[in-house]
């Protein structure tokens, strides 16, 4: 039979055939499409279709568009024999997918005539009724989901790999001003997106024991196979398709049938209920043996999936892993896929026959690992009897690579320094024994990356100041960026197309090119432009506070947003206790020339994180007694607005006149959220921490607003003793604050409510809100003397627009694959 490019000619032939309507200019030819996925895939009469049934069925026919180029993409990446990124992270917060893969597709003008034919309204109003997938928390996982889309858009191959969460983070409701969790049902209409690939199945082994006698090595005691969905990732101009490939697990026997038929119908089931556990939820909680137990399991399982299916591509084209290096390289995000240093060891040594010299270079030069946190509870550590009961094998190898480590480490400086191989070990023997996998990414990796400029810098000084010691050159540092097309085209279409209009329309195809919008920062004309789309969004999310809420804002105040994970030393207590400080000013003096203001708090809190769940509490219970003194005249107001997500945020950010960034000098990897808002023309109030460092470089001094101690001041007054009983007496209005939330002015007279919150800033303070608080008051002060200048601020806005071009997620992966990955771009 003859053959054209790989297949027999006449399937090519008729593969060449395939209608796509898309490139038909006819709107029917779109309607057409949709309509017969609705009717034959869906098997939904069109005459009793809901709006859902619509929203699913135009996803489909737009999915048809991504996976024509999805195989091109894939034919091209093995014509070329080029390497592969493989991006592991436990979280991808991708939110919505239609509108973002239309618009990279280039679709949407046609979606929206098929739309108006069908009757159906616009793409904006059915994309809001897609779920957002519950596949993240916050930045670290909408950065994954950020980077797979620029990855894509700058033409670089990439596999993503994670979990398939059933539930993912939950969702929050505030009932009686406290959080409350509940499941996220984000798959139960299914995904439209996503493809099941049942020819992509492996098992993941926990438990048992080791015998070097026997094939394989390690014989576990349980198993459990995981399942791949593949969710295509458009890039930009559909330049290329990447595949996020997500894990779900299953038990390798459903049911135990025996069990069943003799009457136990909970226990022959017990196994699936097991495995299907991996995939429920998103960060269980590790507050018991149980929690942590399966939290392991969750990074394990999608780790090993991850490379058992990279390295079967691999061997599959190539038939030698020793090339690995030359033709993948894995990323790690953060470290909860730390444990692929030891299974990659594991794979190569007892899969592929290598040995541990072999494998160890080989292991180095494929992974790279990067850093998001200098906070002690991220930087993760397993108990070692943990370790040895689930993965034995691999407490096995991670025993033999500590002993690799701390052999360098005795040799170079440990004759000078006797504690330093202790330092640097992955295994830390004091206590309660604990394998650091911080230690052990770093070990096993060729680059080490943080994501700001101040943070990789702290990281030299402090988490990695042995390990940078021992191993000098691996630490680089990539700041974080954010994808212009959801951030900005997605999210202000009018701003990117006023943008577009005004600059040209390559801007999104570079974003650095919107420098060139300075010089209209001084055109009357075009701030009034600015000004107008500014208020427009407000105007929206005024609407949805008051639908979810029920709280009028006046869309002509100040929007003042903080939104992002709830934390303490991300310190929306800061922002909080001044805006009690503030109205108890107002009431002092209600004549006075005030700036209408609207707090804007939203974010989640872990389940197990009482400080962070009492601070919203306190949010609330403040917003409350704010929200209905009616002698403030609207001049202030506080909305904290409940299931913070991607799509939340996607309302939020283009309103927002002022944005956020107080975090604990130093603790702030970077952030993504304050160049999300910068780009959208909001004014960043901030601390000297994260990216807020560079945005101030590329923005300027005058159009960003820092106050606070510095990452060494705060350093400092740890080391001298740090004194927040004598910050608070010399502070009238901050005493004033703590001393109404103390005695219940807030509570209903509940003086316990708040005890611990109050008596923890009199006692350590740890992440500095007294001391910072004065500061951070004058500061404040100063928005309020910019504000009053309408003309001066919207210039400030338009000079934050077109300084933060740099922080584009475009360079960030440019960078990584100059620097880290060695791949090349478009």
């Amino acid at each position: 039979m003859q053959r054209r490019g790989g297949l027999p000619a006449a399937i090519a032939e008729l593969a060449g055939r395939i209608v796509r309507p898309w490139q038909d200019s006819d709107p029917a030819a779109v309607s057409r499409a949709v309509l017969d996925k609705l009717s034959h895939q869906l098997g939904v009469d069109a005459r009793r279709a809901s709006r859902r049934d619509w929203l699913a069925a135009v996803s489909l026919a737009v999915r048809d568009e991504a996976i024509d180029r999805w195989h091109e993409s894939q034919r091209e990446t093995v014509a070329s024999g080029g390497k592969e990124v493989c991006y592991l992270s436990l979280e991808f917060l991708i939110g919505r997918i239609l509108r973002d893969a239309a618009g990279n597709l280039g679709l949407v003008r046609k979606i929206e005539g098929s739309l108006k034919e069908l009757g159906l309204g616009s793409i904006e109003d059915l994309a809001e009724l897609e779920p957002d997938p519950a596949l993240g928390n916050g930045g670290l996982g909408r950065l994954a989901a950020c980077y797979m889309e620029s990855m894509a858009s700058v033409g670089i191959p990439a596999w993503g790999y994670g979990i398939r969460y059933d539930h993912g983070l939950f969702r929050q409701k505030i009932v009686d001003g406290k959080q409350v969790e509940e499941p996220e049902t984000w798959l139960e209409g299914g995904n439209p997106w996503e493809i099941e690939r049942l020819d992509a199945v492996f098992s993941i082994g926990f438990g048992g024991d080791t015998d070097a006698t026997k094939p394989g090595r390690w014989q576990p005691a349980e198993s459990v196979e995981a399942v791949a969905y593949d969710v295509p990732v458009v890039g930009w101009r559909k330049r290329r398709v990447n595949t996020l490939r997500l894990w779900r697990a299953r038990p390798d026997h459903p049911i135990r049938l025996d069990q069943f038929n003799h009457g136990d119908i909970i226990g022959a089931q017990y196994d699936q209920a097991r495995a299907e556990s991996i995939n429920k939820v998103l960060y269980p909680s590790d507050s018991t043996p149980v929690g942590q137990e399966l939290r392991l399991r969750q990074e394990y399982f999608f780790t090993g999936a991850a490379l058992q299916d990279l390295l079967a591509r691999h061997v599959a084209r190539y038939n030698d892993v020793r090339i690995l290096a030359d033709k993948v390289s894995i990323q790690l995000n953060d470290t909860h896929p730390a444990i692929a240093v030891a299974e990659l060891m594991r794979l190569l040594m007892d899969v592929h026959g290598l040995s541990e010299a072999e494998a160890w270079p080989i292991t180095r030069a494929t992974i790279s690992y990067t850093n998001h946190t200098l906070l002690p509870e991220a930087l993760e550590t397993w108990p070692v009897h943990l370790m040895q009961t689930l993965l034995p094998r691999h407490m096995e190898i991670i025993y033999s690579l500590d002993a690799r480590i701390t052999a360098d480490a005795q040799a170079r400086v440990g004759v000078t320094d006797p504690q330093f191989a202790g330092r640097v070990a992955i295994v830390d023997r004091h206590g309660d024994w604990r394998v650091r996998m911080g230690n052990l990414a770093f070990a096993g990796s060729h680059k080490i990356n943080g994501v700001s400029q101040l943070h990789t810098d702290l990281m030299k000084e402090s988490v990695f100041r042995d390990l940078d010691r021992l191993y000098p050159g691996r630490i680089v540092n990539k700041t974080n960026g954010v994808t212009p097309r959801r951030w900005l085209l997605g999210v202000n279409p009018d701003l990117s197309n006023l943008i577009r209009e005004t600059i040209g329309k390559d801007v999104l195809d570079d974003l650095t090119r919107i420098d060139r919008l300075k010089p209209f920062a001084d055109d009357a004309a075009f701030r009034q432009k600015f000004a107008a789309i500014k208020r427009a969004g407000k105007v929206h999310l005024a609407a949805l506070i008051k639908d979810r809420l029920g709280v009028e804002t006046d869309p002509a105040a100040l929007f003042d947003v903080q939104i992002k994970r709830i934390h303490e030393y991300k310190r929306q207590l800061l922002n909080l206790l001044q805006t009690v400080a503030l109205y108890h000013a107002i009431k002092d003096n209600p004549g006075a020339d005030w700036v209408p203001r609207v707090k804007i708090f939203a974010g989640k809190a872990a389940p197990s994180y009482h400080a962070a769940k009492q601070c919203i509490r306190l949010i609330n219970d403040v917003a409350a007694t704010i929200n209905s003194d009616a002698s403030l005249r609207g001049l202030l107001k506080v909305a904290f607005i409940p299931n913070y997500n991607v799509s939340l945020a996607e309302t939020i950010v283009p309103a927002a006149d002022l944005s956020e960034q107080i975090s604990t000098a130093g603790m702030e990897a970077s952030g993504t959220g304050n160049m999300k808002l910068a780009l959208n023309g909001a004014l960043t109030i901030g601390t000297l921490d994260g990216a807020n460092v560079e945005i101030r470089e590329h923005v300027g001094d005058s159009d960003i607003v820092i106050f606070g101690k510095t990452a060494a001041e705060v350093s400092a007054l740890r080391a001298g003793g740090h004194e927040p009983r004598a910050n608070i007496e010399r502070s009238a209005s901050l005493k004033r604050a703590l001393d109404a939330i103390a005695a219940g002015a807030f509570s209903n007279a509940d003086r316990d409510r708040y005890h611990g919150l109050i008596d923890g800033l009199y006692q350590h303070d740890w992440f500095m809100v007294t001391a910072d608080f004065d500061a951070y008051a004058a500061a404040q002060a100063d928005v309020d003397k910019r504000w009053a200048d309408a003309a001066g601020w919207q210039r400030s806005a338009i000079l934050n627009t077109a300084g933060v071009g740099w922080f584009s997620s475009d360079r960030s992966v440019r960078e990584y694959a100059k620097d880290i990955w060695n791949v090349p771009t478009n």
